[in-house]
């Protein structure tokens, strides 16, 4: 069966995070006062063939352990659908 995840990969909380930094200071800059503590990370998606749902959850989670994601400074959520 094929399968569709979604990664949400994010710094640590209590981590700094200087492009989020960066972004938070520039939005009142844009007329955004209001906006505080943004934080930047990143979003990937993957095709899979897998058995089931719990297969495909499986295989992105090794991924995201030993590519994807920085285990030290990072963390993520994914969410797997069936196409």
């Amino acid at each position: 069966m094929k399968f569709f995840a979604e990664i949400e990969i994010m710094p640590k909380k209590g981590l700094l995070d200087p492009q989020g930094k960066a972004v938070t200071h520039s939005m009142a800059s844009i007329g955004l006062p209001q906006v505080s503590e943004v934080r930047v990370g990143k979003f990937i998606t993957l095709e899979l063939e897998a058995a089931d749902e719990a297969a495909a959850h499986n295989a992105a989670e090794t991924a995201c352990k030993k590519l994807l994601a920085n285990l030290i400074m990072e963390s993520y959520h994914i969410r797997v659908k069936a196409l």
